[in-house]
């Protein structure tokens, strides 16, 4: 087990298996299945993320570098965690973009019963040592438990 520490962005704690990106996660093509066609599982549907296409996303502990795409992101991680399709957290081994940011935040003040913590600036060595399937639990205060 390896122990990194980010800061916390979106405060809680959770256990959830890893599906992992090594490139920038395109927030509207990779969620569009589950918002527009009901794909509860949030299957990725970005064919330009090799790492991810095809994965389900939904309760997973999501774990890449930043997001891309268009000014739609926050909106699309907000909808993704209304609908309740959203990443069990999201991890970023860089400093979070500021539409991720604002979607993940706005989610956990205005959603109730809505949990998606979010630690981000883990570190290169965090994207390279998880891979997909691996355990991992972020506790209080940034720390995150790669099993």
């Amino acid at each position: 087990m390896r122990v990194f520490e980010g800061r916390t962005v979106v405060p809680g704690s959770v256990t959830a298996e890893a599906v992992v990106s090594h490139g920038g996660l395109n927030t509207l093509a990779s969620f569009q299945k589950a918002l527009q066609f009901g794909d509860k599982k949030a299957t990725c549907g970005d064919q330009n993320n090799p790492d991810l296409y095809g994965k389900q996303m939904a309760g997973k502990a999501l774990c890449l570098p930043q997001t891309i795409g268009s000014t739609t992101g926050g909106l699309v991680i907000y909808c993704a965690c209304s609908m309740g399709r959203q990443p069990a957290c999201m991890l970023f081994s860089e400093p979070i973009d500021s539409l991720a940011a604002a979607g993940t935040i706005l989610a956990d003040v205005w959603l109730e019963g809505v949990k998606m913590p979010v630690v981000d600036s883990l570190g290169a060595k965090f994207l390279d040592y998880v891979k997909d399937g691996m355990k991992i639990t972020i506790q209080d205060g940034g720390k995150v438990e790669v099993e």
